[in-house]
């Protein structure tokens, strides 16, 4: 998962960039960059870490220009991180273009050989986000008349990449000397939002994964980027928008409203916060209907995301809610630490229980889901170990018993507690004394309650089913292989780069 932005503004830009990506910073934490454009220049920097380390005001001072897009990485395809695969990416050939990407490609490898051997292009990481790029650099210099840019030889790139690319994908890009595009793969899975800002000058535009950062920015949100579409604006602040594919259907991933996402954004027009809330209305449901001889004395959510979830729980049982938990706020998200060593150590380090709200109680404990199940056996111990008397398990989500392929750190079944066990053994496998899951359809009836138009879900994690439709034993096992190397090798690189990348046009 990854947070994208780009914005064409009639001042400088750079500041509103940085603001926007620390509004995004839950989307990713191993990397960041800045691309700005001032003429036919791009100025670049990124780097590995969070925002705030990787930009200083030096860094702020050499990004000029009105224009510009941004990017926070987490690594979701299975290589180890290398600063080389930090985003936007960039290309000079036959337009200067930076693109960022949210999501993941499942057919990158068929365009890695399509690029060499036909498109004569070479591709330098194993960022499907730079196979990305150059695939719209090719598709661009073919639709273009004497290499010059209109908007709706921008719409027929675009149609032409959707044909090739298979996968989710939002993506933002900068052509020098022309503007911003975004556009969202057909089937809607990752989200794109856009936002507008009425000054003296004109119309400012931004298009963000999420809608906190127009709403936090001071820009309102216009309308989610539709399956399919692109939008394009240009330097001169003119908008366009066209629908690129053949074939369109929204598909929103359903973990963004379970986890991914800040409770205070909008995804496809449904509340994350009031998604939540409905979460927690139907676990209170299943556990009156299945659980009736549970006798719970306090909930109490895991903090953060599943506290919405957790307090309609509580009141849907009739019990009290409680904070037993004190985030630590210096210690990053634990789902999206590589490796299980660190996620084990970090919990202790993350959160501490507070021993008033456990002791000689039967707890009911709210997550938002569970994963890999190592938080979770800790944070049951930690609470056995503050005096509880019992200690109940509740999933804001259903089990995850099946990769994710479309940009989530959840590659493979090995890493997944709940993939070849039942409920009860996972209950074992993290010590509670009793585990409700939400069911499928009460998660995809929580979210549909929030915006009655979304009709279906991209529930792969959940049900094995790959919407795509591309997705083989084969690819999965492809994937699985590539993350044992990647955890094996395990080298990780803390250089950033700071360019100014000049194009001709």
């Amino acid at each position: 998962m990854c947070g994208i932005l780009g914005i064409v503004a009639r001042s400088p830009v750079n500041q509103l960039l940085y603001d926007g990506l620390l509004l995004l910073q839950h989307r990713g934490q191993d990397a960041a960059g800045i691309v700005t454009s001032e003429g036919s220049s791009f100025y670049m920097h990124k780097g590995s870490g969070q925002v705030r380390d990787v930009f200083r005001t030096r860094n702020m001072r050499s990004l000029p220009g009105n224009i510009g897009i941004a990017h926070c990485r987490y690594p979701t395809a299975g290589s180890a991180f290398k600063v080389a695969e930090a985003q936007p990416f960039y290309v000079n050939s036959p337009f200067g273009i930076v693109l960022g990407h949210n999501g993941n490609l499942t057919n990158s490898d068929v365009l890695k050989e399509e690029m060499f051997r036909t498109d004569l292009r070479h591709i330098n990481t194993n960022s499907d986000s730079e196979v990305l790029v150059n695939v719209l650099a090719h598709e661009l210099e073919k639709a273009s008349v004497k290499l010059r840019l209109e908007a709706q030889t921008i719409f027929t790139a675009v149609a032409n990449v959707h044909r090739r690319v298979r996968g989710a994908y939002a993506v933002v890009a900068m052509i020098a000397g022309y503007g911003v595009l975004a556009f969202r793969d057909p089937f809607g899975i990752r989200p794109l939002v856009i936002g507008y800002n009425e000054t003296d000058l004109g119309t400012e535009y931004m298009v963000a994964s999420e809608s906190v950062a127009i709403d936090a920015l001071g820009f309102r949100v216009l309308r989610d980027v539709a399956p399919g579409e692109a939008v394009f604006i240009d330097e001169e602040g003119a908008f366009h928008s066209q629908q690129c594919a053949a074939r369109s259907s929204l598909n929103p991933c359903i973990f963004e409203y379970v986890y991914l996402a800040r409770p205070d954004s909008l995804i496809d027009g449904a509340s994350v916060y009031e998604a939540r809330l409905n979460m927690g209305e139907k676990l209170a449901e299943k556990i009156r209907r299945q659980y009736r001889d549970l006798q719970v004395d306090v909930v109490i959510p895991i903090p953060d995301s599943s506290r919405p979830s957790a307090l309609q729980l509580a009141q849907g049982l009739g019990v009290p809610y409680r904070e037993g938990f004190v985030k630590n706020r210096y210690i990053g998200r634990t789902f999206i630490m590589p490796g299980q060593a660190v996620r084990r150590k970090s919990v202790r380090q993350k959160l501490n229980p507070m021993a008033m709200e456990f002791k000689g109680k039967n707890v009911l404990l709210v997550d938002d889901s569970i994963v890999r199940g190592t938080t979770s056996g800790e944070i049951v111990q930690m609470a056995r170990e503050a005096g509880a008397r019992k200690v109940f398990f509740a999933s804001a989500a259903p089990p995850g018993r099946f990769p994710n392929v479309y940009g989530i750190d959840m590659p493979t079944r090995a890493e997944l507690i709940a993939a070849h066990r039942s409920e009860e053994e996972v209950a074992r496998e993290i010590g509670a004394d009793a585990l409700i899951y939400q069911d499928l359809d009460a998660l995809k009836d929580a979210v549909r309650k929030a915006n009655p138009r979304l009709t279906s879900f991209e529930t792969s994690c959940f049900d094995g089913v790959y919407i795509t439709g591309d997705v083989t034993t084969d690819y999965l096992r492809t994937i699985e292989i590539r993350r044992d190397a990647a955890r094996d090798s395990g080298d990780d690189e803390g250089a950033q780069l700071d360019l100014n990348l000049a194009t001709a046009q």
